[in-house]
């Protein structure tokens, strides 16, 4: 099967320092990226256990038309994976007479290291700690359904509403096929860690966005209104845009930047999937477009999350194994990359509002970086207070930055992350609804489910 060779090339590629893990999978031009990511991650993470496997019982000696990175792909999915599962193609048979050798192997294996489980196997660092324990967090896409019909859906399908989560220790206990709705964001549910929903048909129709809720955060704290223009300044991969679009209802204009061509091309493909009719897309730098230029002389919204470590993602060792942390050069050419981006947003004469955001842990790609904003536009611009109970604040690295926001698996139950927002001090008042989404928000009543079933969640397929 395609998927199968795709992620044996990535893997070669990862090996041969072609590029990052990520990267690699983006450039495959595979069509179901987020498949051929969790398929090629979870290979890596237990490479040195099929290795193993695949040597004790000679498959490669065997099956000589085999290569190493395939069958390593292969023996993952059939003895860790999900198994072939009407996948496989040409491959199935063969590794299906080698199967009951290769099961013999990885349990020889688990009796030599005194352990029962696969994932006590892996090496110390290559183990999921907090992060793996990430609930899987579904933002419903309010563009073509709503939150009620999302939650019915599911308990059509034998899953269990719990209504409302009060706390993270609601969170934490979530096991099996129960789910929350997520006590801030009024369209995000929250289901157990290892839960996959890739193949669901609402994802599949675009009714259901997975994405993480610290990812969630910063469209929630621009709150652009209805029939504003926002700039999203990096663009790609397209989550937060999408959010940004139902928060607009599709009225109003988003100019959306990316300098990577196949980023954007998929980009446009999740856009479309979501019904977002309200976005522009440009393959351009964005510090190559210009402030004066008419075409946006109304932006007064910017989301900036600009290229960053990624050191706040929990793939960040998959993806640079054995390197946690990024160097030092890599993190003076990031953070200086991104302070030029946002010095250069917050040049646009109309802006009201921005949020600055990273999936990166570091200061300096974090406070320093707007720190070192501010102090070029003295009194023009101020930290906004958002989200004051939220858990997780800006560290004391210059006065006011406590009202940044931190995330990370062990204070929020989310990947880690970094949250500005950045708001022009002589606010008017025709602001106050920027002015409402810094204040603490007021959730909504949690849905019981049954109110009024839109056709769009009930038949996703149409």
């Amino acid at each position: 099967m395609a998927v199968y060779s795709a992620a044996a090339a990535v893997l070669a590629g990862v090996e041969s320092r072609q590029g990052s893990l990520k990267g690699l999978v983006y450039a495959s031009n595979f069509q179901n990226v987020k498949q051929l990511y969790a398929l090629v991650c979870e290979t890596q993470r237990y490479s040195a256990v099929l290795d193993a496997v695949i040597a004790n019982a000679g498959l490669l000696r065997a099956e000589k038309k085999l290569r190493p990175h395939l069958a390593k792909v292969l023996v993952y999915d059939l003895l860790l994976g999900k198994g072939f599962r009407g996948r496989g193609g040409r491959w199935k048979p063969l590794l299906e007479r080698h199967q009951a050798r290769l099961k013999a192997e990885l349990a020889r294996l688990k009796v030599r290291q005194g352990v029962s489980r696969n994932e006590d196997l892996l090496e110390v660092g290559s183990k999921p700690g907090s992060a793996s324990q990430v609930p899987r967090f579904v933002r419903v896409n309010i563009l073509k359904t709503c939150a009620e019909d999302a939650i019915d859906y599911f308990k059509r399908q034998g899953f269990s509403y719990q209504g409302r989560a009060s706390s993270l220790n609601d969170i934490r206990a979530l096991k099996g096929k129960c789910f929350l709705l997520d006590p801030l964001l009024p369209e995000l549910l929250v289901f157990p860690a290892q839960t996959d929903l890739h193949d669901h048909p609402l994802y599949q129709a675009g009714h259901l966005i997975l994405q993480d809720k610290a990812s969630c955060l910063p469209a929630m704290l621009l709150a652009p209104p209805p029939g504003s223009h926002v700039i999203d300044a990096c663009a790609a991969p397209g989550n937060k845009t999408s959010h940004l679009a139902a928060l607009l209802k599709n009225q109003g204009k988003i100019f959306a930047f990316d300098q990577d061509a196949k980023r954007l091309a998929s980009m446009a493909t999740l856009l479309a999937r979501a019904g977002v009719s309200c976005c522009e897309l440009a393959e351009q730098d964005f510090l190559a477009v210009s402030p004066s230029d008419q075409r946006y002389c109304q932006v007064q919204y910017i989301l900036l999350d600009p290229s960053c470590s990624g050191s706040g993602m929990p793939s960040r060792q998959l993806e640079e194994p054995k390197s946690c942390t990024p160097s030092p050069e890599r993190l003076r050419a990031l953070a200086a990359f991104q302070q030029r981006a946002l010095s250069h947003a917050l040049t646009f004469p109309a802006l009201r509002r921005l949020v600055y955001s990273t999936c990166s842990v570091c200061q300096e790609e974090n406070e320093d970086v707007v720190r070192a904003a501010l102090q070029q536009s003295p009194g023009a611009f101020r930290l906004a207070p958002v989200l004051p109970s939220w858990p997780h604040r800006g560290l004391s690295a210059f006065p006011g930055a406590e009202h940044c926001l931190r995330a990370s698996p062990e204070t929020t139950l989310t990947g880690g992350f970094f949250i500005a927002v950045l708001e022009r001090v002589e606010e008017p008042s025709s602001g106050s609804q920027a002015k409402a989404a810094a204040s603490e928000l007021t959730p909504s009543p949690a849905p019981k489910g049954k109110k009024r079933r839109r056709k769009a969640a009930a038949a996703p397929g149409t």
